[in-house]
């Protein structure tokens, strides 16, 4: 519930800002402006009221919302205001660069509001990271797929795409998203390059992340009637052999439990400083039944980026433009078909999981922002329906001199709100596959 909440509330401070601006734009050329809603109200509205010529609602759909303005062909499909002679007050009858301005009002309110929220966040808690360097000291862990790419455990990261990564957390989105998705690693004294295909992209967009810091084994909890809760395994201890193989990262004790299935063996661990001894007896699954601890921040030291005011506000500037660059690299790859990244498509349940399950408002923050991001670049796509085709159409009409025909709009509003109705149906889909089955 609580991730329904976050995502409900990002998206309704995302959508009422983003028709805000469509809104603001169309009452600065005084353009008659008939509704304003916040999600969609087929049928009925939560509440509404009417102030001036606009009526402000709350509808009871929370997949959006919308202005209606007059004299313009959107998703109300309204034709017989379109019978009759335009109107002062109306949208197609203001010249060509102010229904410009009004239709791309909502995506610049959106670019406008992710530096403001990155400006806030650096300057609120600053940037705290896991450097590379750092994970560098034991290199990473990595599962089947990473080692079907030729990848091993205790690697450490030198560069992607001959770019040393700062932040270890890029490191996996910088390989995806930037050709040609080479890797260099160094291993046991030498460096060895690691290119990924459109195929290997494809496996892992469906597998997920293939590796990770190398961390010790310390048990973060025990499940009861398991094999380590009968073998008196306690939390907090750090488990360094398994038998007569040492384990000093999880990787390695994974590996040794796999190796002593259906024995009875010996786990060393310390304790409060001292070497303890538990006898164990490892079941066919391998599964003892502890749960790791798997916070990084107790084994690897972060580094945080502090920002004033002042210095906080490019460096918003410049986080904003790195992600904007990073969701159209992102994009790009639908137009690989190799990739499969229509695959990993998703509705709101895909975007709600992004969400953490305990509040957390830098996390919120950074998340709207992200989001806001995203919903202004789809935007701009240029499809029937979306901001981005309709102002195509006007531009289209500056070049020219010639302005499309109402029918035209009409039959091209038709395909694009299709076009957009099969997209949310496909994601859906997508995420009941995903989720469900």
């Amino acid at each position: 519930m609580t991730r329904v909440f976050e995502l409900l509330l990002s998206l309704s401070i995302l959508v009422f800002l983003h028709e805000l601006g469509h809104f603001t734009f169309a009452k600065l050329f005084k353009t008659k402006v008939e509704k304003f809603y916040l999600f969609f109200n087929p049928w009925f509205s939560i509440f509404k009221f009417k102030k001036g010529e606009t009526e402000y609602g709350l509808g009871w759909l929370p997949l959006g919302g919308y202005v209606k303005i007059a004299g313009m062909i959107d998703e109300s499909m309204d034709k017989e205001q379109l019978k009759k002679p335009p109107q002062p007050w109306e949208f197609r009858s203001k010249p060509a660069w102010q229904r410009l301005l009004i239709l791309l009002g909502g995506i610049l309110v959106n670019f406008i509001l992710a530096f403001v929220i990155y400006i806030a966040v650096l300057w609120t808690w600053g940037d705290v990271y896991l450097p590379t360097k750092e994970v560098n000291q034991y290199g990473i862990m990595v599962d089947s797929l990473g080692q079907e790419f030729g990848l091993q455990n205790g690697d450490k990261i030198i560069s992607v795409n001959d770019k040393k990564i700062d932040k270890f957390s890029d490191v996996y989105k910088d390989l995806l998203i930037s050709e040609p998705h080479k890797l260099t690693v160094e291993r046991n004294g030498t460096t060895k390059d690691i290119y990924l295909n459109d195929e290997d992209i494809a496996k892992v967009l469906k597998h997920g992340l293939f590796f990770n810091p190398r961390f010790p084994v310390e048990v973060g909890a025990v499940a009861d009637s398991s094999a380590a809760y009968y073998a008196g395994l306690d939390t907090g201890i750090r488990i360094i052999a398994v038998d007569t193989v040492k384990t000093q990262f999880f990787d390695q004790f994974r590996q040794a439990i796999k190796q002593y299935k259906d024995s009875t063996i010996s786990i060393i661990a310390l304790k409060d400083g001292d070497t303890v001894k538990y006898s164990l007896t490892i079941p066919d699954s391998a599964i003892i039944g502890i749960m790791v601890n798997t916070d990084l921040s107790k084994f690897y030291k972060t580094d945080t980026l502090r920002y004033g005011l002042v210095s906080s506000i490019p460096a918003g500037i410049n986080r904003t433009f790195e992600e904007i660059s990073s969701y159209w690299k992102q994009l790009g790859m639908f137009v690989r078909p190799k990739t499969q990244a229509y695959k990993s498509v998703g509705s709101f349940i895909t975007i709600g999981k992004l969400f953490p399950k305990k509040w957390d408002w830098e996390i919120f923050w950074k998340m709207t922002a992200l989001l806001s991001i995203m919903l202004a670049i789809l935007n701009l796509l240029p499809i029937p329906g979306l901001d981005g085709g309709h102002a195509l159409f006007v531009l289209v009409e500056m070049i020219t001199g010639k302005k499309p025909g109402d029918k035209f709009l009409q039959y091209a509003q038709t395909v694009g709100m299709i076009i957009l109705l099969a997209l949310i149906v496909y994601a859906l889909g997508n995420d009941i596959i995903r989720y469900v089955f």
